[in-house]
């Protein structure tokens, strides 16, 4: 692949590929509804997170709905660690695409 081929590649790739700060700033401010993970093109995770958040509440007032808000509230946590392999695994998906 020549230099010009690349160097197009890695402009794509860089207009394209999704915003950390815009991924941060759903997750800090929409928590539990799995916005950021649609953002990044999870959907289906964002779906999943979105049910147990929103079935949780529902259960509260039997207070079996603390658990799931629990774990949800623990993979938000741990989706604060894991954005920046989103965003890269996006943008390596998006080279490979156009490499080809």
């Amino acid at each position: 692949m020549d230099t010009q081929r690349e160097l197009l590649i890695e402009q794509r790739v860089a207009n394209d590929a999704r915003s950390p700060v815009v991924a941060y700033l759903l997750l800090i401010f929409l928590w539990g509804f799995g916005v950021h993970r649609m953002y990044l093109g999870r959907w289906m995770s964002g779906l999943i997170m979105l049910v147990t958040w929103l079935l949780g509440w529902l259960m509260t007032p039997i207070l079996i709905g603390w658990i799931p808000i629990a774990f949800v509230a623990l993979w938000c946590v741990i989706d604060l660690f894991l954005i920046p392999g989103m965003i890269r695994a996006d943008k390596d998906d998006t080279r490979r695409r156009l490499a080809v």
